[in-house]
């Protein structure tokens, strides 16, 4: 799995979807995350068919969502999906957010998909530590990686320790806190390594060992927030970052959601 895809959250179906896979994948990315709530599936598939890359070159992750989870209604979606993509398998299939009463039986229906070899590896989003606990006390396979919000603000530490006792991958969704990068601390650092905010930021991601999905559809953009390989960030630097955690989320809390 790579450690740096784009996301397309809110990315408009079409060209402006098209436009921001292509751009990524002409910039080196390997890894696109989409999910059949994101209403751009088509848009990714097409990219991908458009870029000339071979498909197994490419890390693909979609997610069920939560209108659609159950057994039955999670095979049906996700077939619909890989319609959608126009793809033959899916390299990470995810359940979105853990729906109360059903993700269990959601994730059997990710466990058969796997089985079938539809997809190359399964896991949950959004998934608190004891939500993690009761879906490992009855599955088949452990989930390979979470997908959540986490970032300088919302550093999530006792999640990704129990993530990484488990063998379980973090991933990190909304790293660049919407864009909110006006902290004096990442400010100081982008001056001292010559790099913008945002690239800061992405590297402590890395550095980390926690996967990063940045959304942004503009090429420039995208292409800055792949130049993160020419430096590293010293050690003092990842603590003074893990410092300005506030336990502060700028999307749901996967406790209190209500969608």
């Amino acid at each position: 799995m790579p450690r740096l895809g784009l996301g397309v959250w809110r990315a408009k179906d079409g060209q402006e979807t098209e436009s921001a896979v292509l751009a990524a994948l002409k910039s080196g990315y390997r890894s696109i995350d989409t999910a059949s709530m994101y209403e751009n599936e088509q848009g990714v598939g097409r990219a991908i068919r458009a870029s000339g890359l071979p498909r197994e070159q490419i890390f693909v992750t979609t997610k069920v969502w939560n209108a659609e989870q159950g057994y039955d209604t999670t095979l049906k979606a996700f077939r619909s999906s890989l319609e959608r993509l126009d793809t033959d398998y899916a390299d990470l299939y995810l359940i979105h957010w853990p729906v109360a009463g059903k993700y269990k039986e959601t994730y059997r229906a990710l466990e058969e998909l796997y089985d079938q070899g539809l997809v190359r590896a399964i896991g949950v989003s959004n998934f608190h530590i004891h939500h993690l606990d009761d879906l490992m006390g009855s599955c088949r396979i452990k989930p390979m990686v979470n997908q959540v919000e986490m970032h300088p603000l919302l550093t999530q530490k006792k999640l990704f320790a129990f993530c990484r006792k488990e063998g379980i991958q973090l991933e990190s969704w909304r790293p660049l806190m919407q864009g909110r990068l006006e902290l004096p601390l990442i400010d100081e650092l982008a001056t001292k390594y010559g790099k913008t905010p945002a690239q800061i930021v992405l590297r402590w991601h890395l550095q980390l060992g926690v996967v990063t999905i940045p959304k942004s559809v503009r090429e420039s953009r995208i292409v800055e927030n792949s130049q993160l390989y020419d430096f590293a960030l010293e050690p003092e630097d990842m603590v003074r970052i893990d410092a300005l955690n506030e336990n502060h989320r700028f999307g749901a809390d996967p406790d209190h959601f209500n969608f």
